[in-house]
């Protein structure tokens, strides 16, 4: 049993971290346990490496962390030579990483391991003197004309697990081509034998580990206000806030940019303020999920709030509330967030005559076909993209080769994840938080709440209803079960959903669209991704996919019809309906 051998040498050569040691040696003689930790590694691809604290291959540990860490600084030294071949009077080629963290166990700890690793391999690294936003890591990249970025997180996930996420010189997320050369040479690493570490202090004496200064901070703030589209409202609003970091790393930047904004009315959610890595009173710190945001939602009571903002634990997605006339809360979607944030931005833009020309807003496919409508209202082309923020950033990248990323005006992606220009090339809660705000005092002055603006939409565009499954697998076998429920969607497509009919299929995997009573394909242009989407009658649709992220199948219904109550019906048919033939 290889697992039982990699176990032994775990026993032999992990002896630097205490709670490794600890549970190699609570762990001995179970097999099943043993397996868990040993069965296969981390994998990395374009969102990095993401997974369960703990001893093993399989774990998030610093030994993991160096690995990743030490394929990265080989493939920017790989990388580094070959340009200077190409080019013999190259002036810059230095190879430097920006590093944040979040607030999650051994956070900080892995950030610094990462950048003992680098400078071990001769690698710069600039990193932040305490936890910052995701968001202000891809800025960071940018500002300091660095070839990579590392930010330690998990986002959202319980606070078992952490995670180490790459990105580009040009502060995306590494997409799939760079995601692969850095894992063929993580791949060629011993993970004990042919890791080099520097230590911390020697590196930092030694210039090799610099910590980010608060110029770059400052200006990372600068960016994200001069994204308001009506810069004078927030500091006139009489409208009463209630904002939680959920333990997170949002706690000073959010707060930071509201009050240069002048924001009045601000209240903190206590047992939310300070970094807490167990997420005591959040357990599963995610925005979307109504339970992380019950303390949030008694305090908007107590304190009679108009509006909650709630952002994760690195920042870069916000949830929010609303006040409706009734006095009670209504958590409003990803989608709902997205549509009313694009309809506010053409609306004030097109009125103050700042509006670019042949404006571009993209979305995931995942995300409310209603951004569209609005869209055609105000001539802004929209683009379509796989599911990751990542792939708008590069968007946004293309857009700038051409010198045409003024055209830029909204990204969104239906998980609560928004940006608005283009200094980041990845989603932010920060300035997502700052227009929300804006937002909702705009439409306040003209005697109108964010929910009766919403409506309006609606009463133009149809009802649009969206919802979520999440179908769990956890452990090894579930990562094969995944896999075999994808194939046998394949094999044996549905021909009904709800009761609605199939019109057609797109198969992102083999980027096909296909017409169920057309033997004709269509070839769809988008990358290689293990996504189905499927075209129902009335406009209606289901996209599932396995999370790059979490142990899990991601199912996105789509409902519309010309009520509320009748889009809830139609929705929970295929809900119901499409549960059935995933779990099956």
């Amino acid at each position: 049993m290889k697992e039982l051998k990699l176990y032994e040498e775990w026993l032999e050569y992990a002896a630097e971290d205490e709670d490794i040691v600890k549970e190699l040696a609570e762990i001995k003689g179970n097999n099943d346990e043993i397996y868990e930790r040993f069965y296969r590694e981390l994998e990395f691809g374009t969102g990095g490496i993401r997974g369960i604290l703990g001893a093993g291959l399989a774990r998030m540990n610093i030994y993991t962390i160096r690995k990743a860490a030490a394929g990265l600084a080989v493939t920017l030294n790989l990388n580094d030579s070959a340009r200077k071949n190409k080019d013999e009077n190259c002036v810059r080629c230095e190879r430097s990483v920006a590093i944040s963290y979040d607030s999650r166990r051994k956070s900080e700890l892995f950030a610094k391991q990462a950048a003992m690793v680098l400078a071990a391999y001769n690698i710069k690294s600039y990193i932040f003197p305490e936890l910052m936003p995701t968001p202000a890591l891809s800025f960071a990249v940018r500002a300091l004309n660095c070839a990579a970025g590392i930010m330690v997180t998990a986002s959202h996930n319980p606070a078992k697990y952490n995670g180490f996420k790459c990105y580009g010189a040009d502060g995306c997320q590494m997409t799939d081509s760079s995601a692969n050369e850095v894992l063929a040479n993580i791949n060629k690493l011993d993970i004990f034998r042919d890791v080099k570490v520097s230590g911390l202090n020697d590196a930092l004496n030694a210039g090799w580990i610099e910590y980010i200064g608060n110029d770059v901070i400052n200006d990372y703030y600068t960016n994200v206000k001069a994204q308001s589209v009506s810069p004078e409202i927030i500091a006139n609003t009489d409208l009463k806030v209630v904002f939680s970091p959920l333990n997170g790393a949002g706690n000073k930047s959010v707060r930071n940019v509201l009050g240069q904004m002048g924001l009045k009315n601000l209240s903190v959610v206590k047992q939310h303020e300070n970094p807490d890595p167990d997420f005591t009173t959040c357990p599963y710190p995610n925005p979307e999920i109504k339970e992380a945001l019950a303390i949030p939602l008694a305090e908007c009571e107590t304190v009679a709030a108009d509006l909650l903002l709630a952002t994760d634990p690195d920042c870069d997605r916000v949830g929010t509330a609303v006040r409706l006339d009734s006095g009670e809360y209504k958590l409003l979607t990803g989608n709902e967030i997205g549509a009313l944030l694009l309809n506010y931005i053409c609306e004030r833009r097109t009125e103050n005559g700042t509006m670019p020309k042949d404006p571009i807003a993209i979305k995931t496919i995942v995300t409310t076909n209603l951004i569209k409508d609005i869209a055609k209202i105000y001539g802004v082309q929209v683009i379509d993209l796989l599911t990751g923020f990542k792939y708008i950033g590069e968007m946004i990248g293309k857009l700038e080769e051409k010198n045409e990323e003024d055209r830029y005006i909204f990204g969104v992606e239906e998980s609560y994840g928004y940006l608005v220009g283009t200094y980041a090339r990845d989603k932010d809660a920060v300035v997502a938080s700052m227009l929300i705000v804006e937002m909702a005092a705009y439409y306040r002055e003209s005697g109108v709440s964010l929910p009766q603006k919403l409506e309006s939409l609606y009463a133009r565009h149809g009802r649009y209803f969206h919802t979520q499954s999440n179908f769990m697998f956890e452990g090894a076998r579930g990562m094969q079960k995944m896999s075999e429920i994808m194939n046998s969607l394949r094999a044996s497509p549905p021909g009904s959903i709800g009761g609605l009919k199939v019109l057609s299929r797109e198969d992102y995997l083999i980027q096909r669209r296909i017409g169920i009573d057309s033997p004709n394909e269509e070839k769809l242009t988008l990358p290689k991704s293990d996504v189905l989407v499927y075209k129902l009658e009335n406009n209606c649709e289901v996209a599932v996919r396995p999370s790059g992220t979490e142990p899990k199948i991601k199912a996105y219904y789509t409902a519309i019809a010309p009520s509320l109550k009748e889009a809830e019906k139609v929705e929970g048919r295929m809900k119901e309906s499409f549960s059935k033939i995933v779990l099956a």
